[in-house]
């Protein structure tokens, strides 16, 4: 059975609860980000693939997490300056998250998305179809500009 996660609840930079529902018709990339990871320059590739596929449907949501190594400690504030002044990132970044433990985040209910198991580090990468159904999943290792994925994406965009 597909994972269809729009019945998920997250909660935005400002606090406010919204569904993943909500980007309904949309190809969502949700990544789990930390600022001071050795895959950190990801961000700059994120935002790539922000420009390069937003106008055709894709929206990649960024979720800090400091589970992994304490490697995003910062407020959010000091996120969201950070990625803009050394990334040029723009794209939306939620409030700060949990990937391991007992406090694990309901988004990452998407860990059932093959190859299933728990996210292991930072920059885990799950690709959510226009349906709401999990499309793919790519561990930190893949970069956002790695072949696999921009397939992947564009599969989704043209599914």
């Amino acid at each position: 059975m597909a994972l269809n996660v729009s019945g998920v609840v997250v909660r935005s930079a400002t606090g406010e609860e919204r569904a993943l529902g909500d980007w309904a018709g949309k190809v969502l990339l949700i990544v789990n980000v930390a600022s001071r990871c050795g895959f950190t320059r990801q961000y700059a590739g994120l935002q790539k693939l922000q420009d390069s596929y937003g106008p055709r449907g894709l929206a990649v949501l960024g979720f800090p997490c400091n589970d992994f190594g304490g490697q995003e400690p910062g407020t959010l504030e000091e996120i969201q300056s950070f990625c803009s002044t050394t990334y040029g990132a723009n794209f939306e970044l939620f409030d700060k998250v949990h990937a391991t433990g007992s406090k694990t985040e309901p988004y990452l209910t998407l860990t059932q998305a093959e190859p299933a198991g728990d996210v292991a580090w930072n920059f885990e990468k799950f690709l959510v179809g226009r349906d709401g159904i999990v499309f793919g999943r790519f561990k930190s290792g893949v970069d956002p500009e790695a072949p696999e994925l921009i397939a992947a994406i564009e599969a989704a965009l043209t599914a």
